[in-house]
């Protein structure tokens, strides 16, 4: 057999091995797999142990939720809490995120509108309420009177999400995701101080009141953390579903009432 010949023989035969999945050399000669476990060298005994093996201790849990309720009691104001929110470094949800969510409009007005968490639009702007359902939310308030951007709190909102990130693919957030940034949620309430409460759709209302079923708490005031809270349906919902405007007007004349009061 000529070198030319030979090459392609070794060629193909490499070929064939790497479609076997041999993909890697080990060494410059074959090797008898059965050779090398027939002349195994047989493991020694072992010596007794003296002193029973002590058991590995199990790492702790860390306590996401008893962390994040220490970092925003610690928040004296608002920039404060933002500033603990984006420093806290358990929620998984930031690594995946653009931005970094935190509210929008004035936070001296009485009404505090709570949403799920940042869209697409809102993570690429890095405001709360800003792509399609956000500009319907501006329509319906205006509606009543009210404008984000009003220097006159009695005439303005304030804004902000049950969570300041993101979730993949605008997925909905599991329930470990909730309870962990719910500490700072509570105490931005507190800073705000708001007269009422706004939880529009069913994430806000699984966080402060434990339970979902927003078509069946729309309407209906009730009260979490010592405020009025006026369950309402989400504006992408009723972007999808254009008859729910209806009631969704009710609820914001209800709204508006409750404030005059």
């Amino acid at each position: 057999m000529d070198s030319q010949s030979s090459y392609w023989v070794d060629r193909a035969r490499l070929e064939w091995q790497v479609e076997l999945g041999a993909t890697d050399a080990i060494g410059d000669a074959p090797l008898n797999r059965y050779d090398l476990e027939q002349n195994k060298p047989k493991p020694s005994a072992k010596p007794k142990a003296t002193t029973a093996a002590l058991p590995l201790a199990e790492p702790a849990e860390v306590d996401t939720v008893a962390i994040a309720r220490e970092a925003a009691l610690a928040a004296s104001d608002l920039p404060s809490l933002a500033t603990a929110m984006q420093a806290f470094e358990h929620c998984e949800l930031r690594l995946g995120a653009r931005s970094f969510v935190f509210s929008d409009g004035n936070s001296q007005s009485p009404i505090m509108i709570i949403g799920e968490a940042p869209g697409r639009d809102e993570d690429r702007i890095g405001k709360p309420f800003v792509g399609r359902a956000g500009q319907l939310l501006d329509r319906m308030l205006a509606a009543i009177g009210r404008d984000r951007a009003h220097d006159d709190p009695q005439q303005s909102v304030y804004i902000t999400n049950v969570l300041p990130w993101r979730p993949p693919s605008n997925r909905t957030p599991d329930a470990s995701e909730i309870a962990m940034m719910l500490p700072f949620l509570e105490r931005h309430i507190a800073l705000v101080d708001p007269t009422v409460i706004v939880l529009m759709g069913n994430t806000p209302c699984q966080a402060l009141l434990g339970r979902t079923g927003i078509t069946r708490m729309r309407g209906n005031w009730t009260e979490v953390l010592g405020k009025p809270v006026m369950p309402m349906f989400h504006p992408a919902y009723l972007l999808r579903n254009p008859i729910a405007k209806r009631e969704a007007w009710a609820d914001l004349l209800s709204l508006q009432a409750k404030i005059r009061l």
